[in-house]
């Protein structure tokens, strides 16, 4: 069962419901008794699989069967942290399971004795031994950990929205927790501080709490967190606390409509505030390109806090597309961030998109000059 909450953790790092399975067949003959083999481990995975019927069990059952050759697996274990549903169940007593072990109850799907009983029926032609309540607190407590934090960024989500401020739906983010699912759990809101002005920041927390000086990530001032998801993502496996908002305007944050919101000194302030708000009193600094304006006085704002100051590489920008960049982005009222860091010019070392002048400039340059060989000929009534 130690196994099945180790792949439960799993599920959860990767917004899935915390689940695991472990599946063993049972020694035989001199060793019997003896522990086991082990044939699957699994955890839950519908969202990542996009298959509803990617329950823990269920995966560890076809592993097992598949390594075995045979969909029998009468002499076989199924260790799960919570009662099977009755898809589970069914496809256990198919399997010939011997036993079944569940830690935490379903009260609301289970059917191992929680709502019914399929093991329990006498008329079925198999008898699968049933033992629940193994490990049953912390597997519980699992679970309600995950649909806790659940609960609380559904409330964040629900925050209102500012008369003078855009929010990108939800939908456009999509792709994103595709690619990184498991960074979804270390994603949060933030409306509360006075700082934000009532607007909503987003951001997400990875790594240890304990971090001594953790880092702050600044994207570009033409992105948004999945920019620099594979940067941060090792750091936090590497044991670094990594905190990576996206800036008030850009991402998942909410946008002001108009570039004038977007002061260098507004942006500090919120950025501190918010630091402050996670227990954050001195941390380093890593910014993508085109972001060393902001980096820069942050620094100058709070030389005592900030440790190292770091350029990230256009070459450690793994997964970063022009797809991603644009998602947050939907019209032109969603960029009047985007426009205020170009117009500020903060937006240092970036290529600056021509203006109307200068690609009126460039066509007229473009464009071919008439030869004497180019001009319509004369009296013949036709064009060339």
């Amino acid at each position: 069962m130690r196994l099945a909450l180790e792949a439960a953790r799993r599920a959860a790092q990767q917004g899935e419901v915390p689940v695991g399975a472990v599946l063993v067949r049972a020694n035989q003959g001199a060793d019997a008794g003896a522990g086991g083999e082990l044939l699957a481990c699994s955890h839950n995975q519908p969202i990542g699989l996009h298959d509803p019927t990617a329950h823990a069990e269920m995966l560890a059952l076809r592993e097992a069967a598949g390594k075995l050759g045979n969909y029998r697996l009468e002499d076989c274990e199924l260790y799960v942290t919570l009662e099977p549903c009755a898809m589970c169940a069914q496809a256990m007593l198919h399997a010939r399971l011997k036993r079944v072990v569940y830690g935490a109850r379903e009260p609301k799907t289970g059917a191992a004795g929680s709502v019914l009983d399929l093991f329990g029926y006498r008329e079925l032609n198999h008898q699968t031994e049933v033992l629940g309540g193994l490990l049953a607190e912390e597997c519980g407590a699992l679970l309600q950990d995950f649909f806790a934090r659940r609960r609380q960024q559904a409330r964040q989500a629900a925050r209102p929205l500012r008369e003078d401020a855009l929010r990108t739906p939800e939908r456009r983010f999509a792709p994103a927790w595709q690619a990184w699912p498991q960074l979804q759990p270390a994603a949060s809101y933030e409306q509360g501080l006075p700082e934000l002005q009532g607007l909503r920041l987003h951001a997400l927390d990875l790594g240890p709490r304990q971090t001594e000086r953790p880092w702050l990530a600044l994207h570009g001032p033409d992105a948004w967190w999945p920019q620099l998801a594979s940067w941060v993502q090792s750091r936090a496996q590497a044991g670094q606390r990594v905190l990576l908002p996206d800036l008030i305007g850009f991402g998942q944050s909410d946008k002001p409509k108009k570039p004038a919101w977007h002061q260098l000194g507004q942006h500090l302030a919120w950025l501190q505030a918010w630091l402050d708000s996670r227990g954050v009193t001195s941390f380093n600094i890593a910014y993508a390109p085109g972001q060393q304006r902001l980096a820069r006085a942050l620094l100058e704002a709070a030389p005592q806090r900030v440790g190292q100051l770091l350029a990230i590489e256009n070459a450690d920008l793994d997964g970063w597309t022009p797809e991603l960049a644009q998602a947050p982005f939907p019209d032109a009222g969603h960029q009047a961030g985007p426009r205020a860091w170009r117009a500020m010019g903060w937006d240092a070392g970036l290529p600056r998109p021509p203006d109307s002048n200068q690609r009126q400039k460039q066509a007229g340059q473009a464009r071919p000059r008439r030869q004497p060989s180019d001009q319509p000929s004369q009296g013949t009534g036709q064009r060339r």
